[in-house]
């Protein structure tokens, strides 16, 4: 709550509906990692905040709680708009059509208002930006899928996983697999590493604080050999890129798949169709899966929200093939999961919140519940971890 509303105003009760989805993976996370060696019970509210601990964000309503992403109203409905890189704010004349000044943000909100939804959706994802409509993807039966199902080949005692995911969803699946007892090998590229980095040294710690960290000079061919054969002694491939990166390694997940090693992969819009390579962040996946406040406009819900649920979902269905032994290429959206957490909230819950002694407090039947925000957990001093 305390990320979720006007900016000005009282926080919004309206994400009390999506905790009882969450506790549900939480509870099949625990169920699969009891299987695999190491329960792992997660508290997955906490796990939805922990970013916005280490940053102070709090709740902007129509602009998402980091400020890149903004609510912006089309001819026939509400879009996200998220530009977090310059190359973003470099290619807005180009998703409007028109010679614009790109820092001139009252014509090109006045140009988005004359265009479609699916137009300002199909240019942009043409243009490279991560750009959603409210509720665009629909709900999956479950938060992931799995083919190519087969047996899997145990390399050692300790499950070996491979994590060549950046952010946060994938980091998150990986330290959560390494809480489980996995060796978990974070893969960087030396000349790009992750980006989170740049961010709160203890929020990248918290997520890979317990894997080993290595360095390879990728794409370079030695690079990508090597990375071949980490991979063939691995029992599980974590990884976050967009298919045609793997593509122009010369990396197949079905022919690692058949050779016995699990591949979870975690994407903005799937794996398959057209929006194969179309990419999203947290902010703009969860609005596309339909996790807003409704308004005019509407508002985000939380920070970024889609990646820890996508995240806490990639490592629930590593663990459970980890534990049965399974090799397999699953996928894990970042659009579809907040779809099918939105489809599992139940209808929207309504209390009054009010203020009291400079505190924002819920009104239950219980008495009254102040809304903090969200805490760092204790003991994380240590700075991240070079590449090596």
């Amino acid at each position: 709550m305390h990320l979720t509303g006007p900016a000005s105003g009282p926080p919004s009760v309206s994400p009390a509906g999506i905790v009882r989805p969450l506790r549900g993976l939480a509870g099949a996370l625990a169920s699969a990692t009891g299987r695999l060696g190491l329960e792992v019970t997660v508290d997955p509210l906490a796990l939805a905040v922990q970013r916005a601990a280490f940053t102070g964000f709090g709740r902007n309503g129509s602009r998402s709680a980091g400020g890149f992403a903004q609510m912006v109203r089309a001819r026939d409905g509400w879009v996200a708009l998220n530009l977090p890189r310059p190359t973003d704010i470099e290619a807005l004349p180009a998703l409007v059509g028109a010679a614009v000044p790109a820092d001139g943000w009252g014509e090109i909100e006045s140009r988005i208002a004359g265009m479609a939804v699916i137009e300002v959706l199909e240019r942009g994802s043409q243009l490279g930006l991560a750009v959603a409509g409210v509720g665009a993807s629909p709900a999956p039966q479950q938060p992931w899928s799995v083919r190519s199902d087969g047996p899997g080949h145990r390399r050692g005692r300790a499950p070996a996983v491979v994590d060549l995911t950046s952010l946060w969803a994938g980091p998150l699946a990986g330290g959560l697999l390494a809480k489980a007892g996995c060796r978990v090998f974070k893969v960087e590229s030396v000349r790009r590493p992750d980006g989170a980095r740049r961010g709160p040294a203890g929020f990248f710690e918290l997520v890979n604080g317990s894997k080993e960290h290595l360095g390879l000079d990728l794409p370079e061919p030695g690079a990508v050999d090597e990375l071949r054969q980490l991979i063939s002694r691995s029992d599980l491939v974590l990884e976050s890129s967009r298919p045609r990166v793997m593509q122009q390694w010369g990396i197949c997940p079905d022919d690692v798949v058949a050779a016995g090693t699990a591949w979870v992969s975690i994407t903005g819009h799937g794996r398959q169709g057209p929006d194969r390579n179309r990419i999203a962040f947290g902010d703009d996946a969860a609005v596309s899966g339909g996790l807003v406040v409704s308004g005019d406009p509407p508002m985000f819900v939380g920070d970024a929200i889609a990646d820890p649920i996508a995240g806490l979902a990639a490592a629930c269905v590593a663990a459970d093939l980890l534990a049965g032994g399974r090799a397999a290429l699953a996928e894990v959206s970042l659009a579809s999961t907040s779809a099918w957490v939105r489809a599992h909230a139940g209808a929207p819950i309504h209390r009054p919140v009010v203020e009291n002694g400079g505190w924002w407090q819920v009104e239950l039947a219980g008495g009254p519940v102040t809304v903090r925000p969200p805490a760092v957990p204790d003991g994380l001093t240590t700075p991240p971890r070079a590449i090596s």
